[in-house]
């Protein structure tokens, strides 16, 4: 198993793969913390949905690249329900499941009607639940997904004391003279652009999975806000991994195998929170 596994390292296109994985991990876990906190959790959900359909617009159009249509559609989306939805009419987790289920079933006729593919079943189902496409990434996007990743870390790292403030109580950091519309805007946006990157990963249905597990799993375990992110970045980095290799060995999908892995992470600190208690 190893001689194998060193095998498959020997290439660069499993290299790149590892990289992003690792890093839309991590820049997952880190914006997932506050997606929970904040009861924003099924955001991933809603906006993989939008970039779906989004996606089937911008393959029937025959757009050859297809990000430049998705990302912005995707950031907007994302803006509309993080700073809008809870002021409307509509309120925030209506116009979620509204648009949601409307864009999915939105992209999927779409691609009926106007069918650019003799398989479209597969096609549907590799964007859905993700495919073996990230194995096959080239050094354009693999860069820009190193360039995405640096910049929603940054972001994260420079201004932790303002989006701890903005999770906990939003009302009061505005008080205090934090700006929270413009940091909540740059979330919305970093969010976006996380989710774009990940559905090359894990496909659309299974986004929140890398939002969620994380953060819930390392609430199991610790309370402070410091503590679970870095518990949660740690977590989903390692089952990115394992996933990734585990996909790999077994020729399993790569997506659906790092949500199981993430799936089975979060039982066993269930299992070590009951077992030792949540540390403060």
């Amino acid at each position: 198993m190893v001689d194998k596994l060193g095998m498959y390292l020997a290439h660069p296109l499993v290299r790149r793969a590892l990289v992003v994985g690792v890093l839309i991990a991590l820049c997952s876990s880190l914006l997932g913390v506050t997606l929970v906190l904040k009861r924003y959790s099924f955001i991933g959900d809603g906006l993989s949905h939008v970039a779906f359909g989004t996606m089937c617009v911008a393959a029937v159009a025959g757009l050859s690249n297809e990000i430049m249509l998705v990302l912005p559609v995707t950031i907007i989306s994302a803006i509309l329900l993080l700073r809008t939805g809870q002021n409307t009419k509509v309120k925030g987790d209506a116009a979620l499941a509204m648009i949601s289920v409307a864009s999915l079933a939105f992209g999927y006729l779409i691609m009926n009607i106007f069918s650019v593919s003799s398989n479209l079943s597969g096609d549907v189902c590799s964007t859905l639940f993700g495919s073996m496409s990230i194995l096959t990434l080239s050094k354009r996007e693999v860069w820009l997904c190193v360039v995405l990743s640096v910049l929603v870390v940054l972001f994260f790292v420079l201004f932790y004391n303002r989006i701890f403030a903005i999770t906990f109580d939003e009302g009061f950091a505005r008080a205090t003279g934090t700006h929270a519309e413009k940091y909540s805007f740059i979330v919305s946006v970093l969010i976006a652009v996380i989710i774009v990157l990940a559905m090359n990963l894990v496909g659309s249905l299974l986004i929140s999975a890398l939002v969620i597990f994380p953060a819930l799993s390392a609430m199991r375990l610790f309370k402070s806000f410091k503590q679970v992110t870095v518990c949660s970045a740690v977590l989903s980095v390692i089952c990115a991994l394992l996933g990734i290799f585990i996909s790999i060995l077994a020729g399993t999908p790569v997506g659906s195998t790092i949500v199981a892995v993430d799936a089975a992470a979060f039982g066993l600190c269930c299992l070590a929170g009951k077992m030792g208690g949540v540390h403060s």
